[in-house]
């Protein structure tokens, strides 16, 4: 008598180098290129205004070499807390620099305009990028360190790193917006609703058309008051609506949560900032 043994088939494990991380790797690698970016950039000026150097920040290989430092420090830090190793992080720094050095020569001569350094350095940028990670996606992945209270606490509250990151150079040159924004407010939240099919429930879509009502109505008192009038208007529509993004975050209603906590932490910020400006300017 023959016995036979079944034996249940495994998936073979997935290469270290699929596409999926791939794409994953270079979408923090720009995510942490955009935080440098934000975060250092008021940096520069801050420095450069109080050595009376603002101008020099305006040249086009000046601001190349300081955008290309930016994104370093970013994709740095980052790559450095997933545990990449540290050729893996040179390769991605060499990414962001040889770029602008290549290009910085021709300029330098007269044969390349400062706008052409700008624009072909971040068109070369992202093909040197993916050579660099396709170099290391092979690589095995590190062990993700520990997370502390601190870094939980950051990650569970991302959207509102993220609507702080995107604001930050409101704190330091703080203006008014036009009366227009305003219409932007309710309009994201029926596009997003009307995407999720979320606008379906008792009153639901009544709400946002009043709301988008209602704003509108603000939009177009203040562009036909004009003056400070106009803007405090605004003001009170961006921070009003943090409001509104409040309501929504504690209902789960309409858009995501994530979407509700950083629009409301963007419009109170953007809010808090033009009264600011309105209050030190005559």
């Amino acid at each position: 008598m023959t016995t036979r043994t079944h034996q249940t088939a495994r998936p073979a494990p997935r290469a270290a180098g699929g596409v999926t991380p791939l794409l994953r790797h270079l979408g923090e690698m720009a995510l942490a290129m955009i935080a440098g970016m934000l975060l250092l950039d008021p940096v520069w000026s801050i420095v450069a205004g109080a050595s009376g150097r603002a101008a020099t920040l305006d040249r086009p290989d000046v601001a190349a070499l300081v955008m290309a430092t930016d994104m370093t420090v970013g994709m740095t830090v980052w790559m450095r807390h997933r545990r990449h190793p540290t050729a893996a992080c040179a390769e991605m720094a060499a990414a962001m620099y040889v770029p602008f050095l290549l290009l910085l020569v021709p300029y330098w001569t007269g044969l390349l305009p400062g706008d052409a350094v700008l624009l072909g350095g971040h068109l070369l940028m992202v093909p040197a990028m993916v050579v660099a990670a396709l170099r290391h996606r092979h690589d095995a992945p590190a062990p993700l360190p520990r997370r502390g209270p601190l870094v939980t606490a950051l990650v569970r509250r991302w959207p509102t790193g993220l609507a702080l990151l995107v604001s930050v150079d409101s704190w330091g040159s703080p203006g008014v917006l036009a009366p227009w924004t305003l219409l932007v407010l309710p309009g994201g939240y029926l596009l997003v609703g009307a995407y999720r099919r979320r606008l379906g429930g008792p009153g639901v879509l009544a709400r946002q058309l009043a709301g988008l009502v209602a704003w509108s109505a603000l939009a177009v008192t203040a562009a036909l008051a004009g003056g400070r009038a106009a803007a405090w208007l605004v003001a009170l529509g961006w921070l009003a609506h943090a409001a509104w993004d409040a309501v929504h975050h504690r209902r789960d209603e309409v858009v995501p949560r994530a979407y509700a906590e950083w629009c409301g932490v963007l419009d109170a910020v953007l809010g808090v900032t033009m009264i600011l400006a309105l209050l030190t300017t005559t």
